[in-house]
């Protein structure tokens, strides 16, 4: 059974993953050891070869640094009864196939809630302690005192109206404690994705609403406002060229039709003139010597 709040736990697994990637440091207070120094490890997800275990990730120690412990971490948000069972022996495979020289690991358990945590088995009791920890999302304490990474993973089990207090506050953090423009925006992306996960059935209108739009500038959710906004102004500023086009075109064929209906009126009068010219009694080679034009011409008029 899944949880309600998380319609698709692989989407939140893929959201870990990607905080635990771009900000390891979150993942060490997490568990209470902020001091740790993440540089000393590297995080990825790992296949156990011809089982049909995957561990969601581990924090492996860098070869300069075999001294450290190994961390694998699983999140679980739905409850399932195998869990520990599966857990634990992917971790054993682990070190049967990859033979890593560390002494010491932890298996650390990020529930989204405690309700989803199931009765560990007697049998592999020996591997509870010290290696397994768990810690529950819901039972956190007040996200107000605590950092903005902490505060980040508090936001993944928030009700909605809280949520929309939480991002705002997070953003403004963010911009006070995170100089870097590009890791602001790495942020800005992970409350995004949360919120998409948390709420698949909001618009990006009420997630642009959540985050507002100057909060928003950079991410996927204003990207594709902007393209929508872009098509939208793309299309009044052509129905505008298309008028200005029609306007230029209406005055360049009205002087053209001015200047055809100049040259024939002054045809028409230059024929009148002709005729009556005729009609007093000039010659027809007098009238076309007067007006420079040839005989038969004031011949055809004279018709």
């Amino acid at each position: 059974m899944r949880h309600a709040l998380f319609p698709n736990s692989m989407k939140t697994d893929t959201i870990f993953y990607k905080l635990f990637q771009e900000f390891p440091n979150i993942f060490f207070e997490l568990i209470g050891k902020p001091e740790t120094n993440p540089n000393l490890y590297e995080f990825q997800s790992q296949e156990v070869k011809e089982t049909s275990f995957r561990l969601d990730g581990i924090f492996s120690t860098l070869k300069s640094s075999p001294n450290e412990p190994i961390y694998f971490v699983e999140v679980q948000c739905y409850k399932d009864k195998l869990f520990y069972d599966r857990f634990l022996t992917s971790i054993l495979l682990y070190f049967y196939q990859y033979q890593p020289s560390n002494s010491a690991w932890y298996a650390i358990v990020i529930f989204d809630e405690r309700t989803n945590d199931v009765d560990f088995p007697q049998r592999l009791n020996s591997l509870k302690s010290p290696h397994l920890r768990c810690f529950y999302l819901d039972e956190m304490e007040d996200a107000s005192s605590q950092s903005l990474g902490l505060r980040i993973i508090k936001l993944i089990v928030e009700g909605k109206q809280k949520a929309k207090e939480s991002v705002r506050q997070l953003v403004n953090q963010a911009r006070l404690e995170v100089s870097d423009a590009a890791i602001q925006r790495k942020i800005l992306e992970l409350i995004e994705a949360i919120l998409v996960n948390k709420f698949p059935n909001l618009s990006r209108e009420e997630i642009k609403e959540m985050l507002s739009l100057e909060l928003i500038r950079g991410t996927r959710v204003y990207q594709e406002l902007k393209e929508e906004a872009r098509e939208e102004v793309k299309q009044e500023v052509k129905e505008e060229v298309k008028q200005e086009v029609k306007e230029e075109v209406k005055q360049e064929v009205k002087e053209e039709v001015k200047q055809e209906v100049k040259e024939e009126v002054k045809q028409e009068v230059k024929e009148e003139m002709i005729k009556k010219l005729l009609q007093r009694g000039m010659s027809i080679q007098e009238v076309a010597e007067i007006f420079e034009l040839d005989v038969e011409v004031i011949r055809n008029l004279n018709q």
